[in-house]
């Protein structure tokens, strides 16, 4: 089995150091590693040739951009997997070891086993809350509570240390040969929303899963505040996925909205929230919807 791991990276030099120490350090290495360097300016290329690694310099196509470069090469170097993760992030040690052990030994058919991804400062913590799933393995639409943050309450509701259900591209184990079936990562969706609908063409292969046993650690992306263009994208995207494969789809670009909405608040503050609905930058949430409601993922912000 050839495994490459690959980290796609934009001016974050001391945090991409760290991200290709801990790769290095595997208790299973990586057949490969090779970093797509996503036109960073802050000496990223100077350190990648100086150490002597693998990498592709391209301008900054965002992070869709940089995750369909790594799995073209995965493609065209006739890799079976790619580990795929970004700079910010980095895996434990037996992170892959732990991944490659589950894959092994499950029977179906698996397109995606992904690492748990947990706050670094907060180990029992998970960055990205994962959605409590119905009979159909599906988020449930109601309920309380909808969604599980705390690691241990996670694995009452796994078997075996599995869910079913990924957060893509930090420490996610990608099979090629289901990504030959369903297509590479679209580039349309630009900052946000690639990865979303990529584990929905994934989930149409084969299993989506996290391995609870295998860990990355990443920083608290709840802390950081969101930009006007960010924010544009995150809610005209999160509107074109559910429109795209949610049911009901229009309750569930609704309630995905209110969603960011209060995300906004909890990061950006009150003034800028209410300046998006009611003052200053209205213009841009209602073109973010409008735009989302259109069903067409490109970049056109503003």
């Amino acid at each position: 089995m050839k495994i490459l791991a690959s980290i796609v990276t934009h001016n974050r030099l001391a945090l991409l150091e760290r991200c290709v120490d801990k790769v290095n350090s595997q208790s299973r290495k990586p057949d490969q590693l090779i970093v797509i360097n996503n036109g960073s300016t802050d000496g990223t290329s100077n350190f990648l040739y100086q150490s002597n690694i693998k990498h592709i310099n391209q301008d900054n196509l965002g992070s869709s951009g940089g995750w369909r470069r790594a799995i073209d090469y995965a493609i065209d170097n006739e890799f079976d997997y790619v580990w795929m993760m970004d700079d910010d992030g980095f895996p434990d040690k037996f992170a892959l070891e732990e991944l490659l052990g589950h894959l092994f030994i499950i029977n179906d058919d698996v397109s995606c086993i992904s690492s748990i991804v947990l706050k670094e400062h907060e180990k029992l913590s998970c960055v990205f809350p994962f959605p409590i799933l119905n009979s159909e393995n599906k988020p449930r639409l109601f309920g309380i509570p909808r969604t599980i943050s705390n690691f241990k309450k996670l694995k009452k509701y796994s078997v075996g240390n599995l869910y079913d259900f990924a957060h893509l591209f930090n420490g996610a184990l990608i099979s090629i040969n289901h990504v030959k079936k369903i297509g590479n990562v679209s580039d349309k969706y630009y900052l946000y929303g690639e990865e979303i609908d990529f584990f929905h063409r994934l989930s149409s292969s084969g299993r989506v899963l996290t391995c609870l046993e295998a860990i990355h650690y990443h920083p608290d992306v709840n802390r950081r505040s969101i930009n006007n263009s960010k924010t544009y994208y995150l809610i005209k995207n999160s509107i074109i996925i559910s429109l795209l494969y949610d049911k009901p789809k229009y309750i569930w670009a609704f309630l995905r909205t209110i969603s960011h909405i209060l995300k906004l608040f909890s990061r950006n503050g009150f003034l800028y929230t209410f300046g998006l609905i009611f003052g200053a930058h209205k213009m841009l949430l209602y073109k973010a919807i409008f735009r989302g409601l259109s069903a067409k993922p490109n970049k056109d912000y503003l």
